[in-house]
């Protein structure tokens, strides 16, 4: 912190405990899947808990609770969702970013046990949310193209110049990397490796789209499988902060032996400074990590630069430098 940045005043500070309220809301909602049960209708709280099946006098108060936040309008006791919003808040709109706020809530719920895994530096039990465990997992899967489809292309286009053939897109989930790199390089095509689930997801997203004949589905694990051979560029994104160091070496060294020499691997993720506290959203990140995984974290340049000289790679440079998740580090396989 700099001399110049003023502290948190005292009311500051209450309102930062305070701010998980809305939070909770908003993501029981979402659980619930309240805006699809409203939809266009406008329904009283009846109405709404026979929908839901859930009690009449918490739904209630759940629904004023939304209204009082704008997410609902209530007029006569009849609740409706505000046309704009049902757009992005009901289940299966094209702009819907109810994935990513379900899987925010299965994130608070390890957040809210932070202290204890401060102490005892391992993260605490894992809690299903309302819809279960492979629900909260496809949650996970839909939420990354929510945070990546509006910047994928922008970022790939900050990457030139780069000459790619054939794209590698490791723990490449729905595809949304991989459609952005292929519109950018008319003439590759690509090759998804993920978890079963994540490529069936990828299968039914890509089949419907201009790139299906220029991509190939591999299901797989990355640190129990081989990845497969013949890339010249390796896309690792957003997989870095799950890991602890050694973890990436290993997956680094498995990218190494897949390209092919000359090759290139891109690696998106946050990139911390040398101080560790900037960016913020970093630092923050880094939480996430620890109340989340065994041994995640953020790294900086020089971390990651060092893990790819470990498994072969050379000339890391850090491409693109942003304050989120939108920093590209490069490297390149030896000839």
């Amino acid at each position: 912190m700099s001399a110049t940045e003023a502290l948190p005043t005292r009311q500051e500070l209450l309102e930062m405990a305070a701010g998980f309220r809305e939070a909770c809301v908003l993501g029981a909602a979402a659980e619930l899947d309240v805006f699809t049960a409203i939809g266009e209708q406008r329904l009283s709280a009846d109405e709404v808990a026979g929908r839901l099946r859930s009690d009449r006098r918490a739904t209630q108060m759940l629904l004023d609770a939304l209204a009082a936040m704008r997410l609902l309008a209530k007029e006569s006791d009849c609740y409706s969702v505000p046309p704009e919003l049902l757009l992005l808040l009901a289940d299966g709109t094209p702009g819907s970013v109810l994935p990513m706020i379900r899987h925010n809530m299965n994130i608070l719920r390890n957040w809210s046990q932070l202290a204890w895994v401060v102490r005892a530096g391992i993260p605490g039990p894992r809690q299903a949310s309302i819809r279960g465990f492979e629900e909260d997992r496809a949650a996970f899967l839909a939420a990354m193209h929510v945070v990546s489809g509006p910047v994928a292309d922008d970022l790939v286009g900050r990457l030139a110049p780069l000459e790619i053939r054939h794209v590698l897109d490791v723990g490449g989930a729905s595809g949304t990397w991989t459609m952005a790199l292929l519109r950018a390089h008319p003439g590759a095509w690509a090759t998804i490796f993920d978890l079963p689930d994540a490529i069936q997801q990828a299968r039914d997203r890509f089949a419907r789209t201009e790139f299906a004949g220029r991509v190939g589905f591999a299901p797989g694990d990355y640190f129990r499988d081989e990845l497969p051979r013949g890339a010249d560029f390796a896309w690792v994104s957003a997989i870095i902060h799950q890991h602890g160091r050694e973890e990436n070496r290993e997956l680094f060294t498995k990218a190494f032996r897949a390209l092919e020499p000359g090759g290139r691997i891109g690696i998106r993720d946050v990139v911390m400074d040398p101080c560790r506290t900037r960016p913020a959203m970093g630092a923050l990140f880094a939480i996430n990590m620890l109340v989340n995984t065994e041994r995640g974290g953020t790294y900086t340049f020089q971390e990651v630069a060092d893990d790819l000289a470990a498994a072969g790679f050379s000339d890391a440079e850090h491409r693109v430098r942003a304050d989120d998740m939108s920093s590209v580090v490069l490297a390149r396989k030896p000839k």
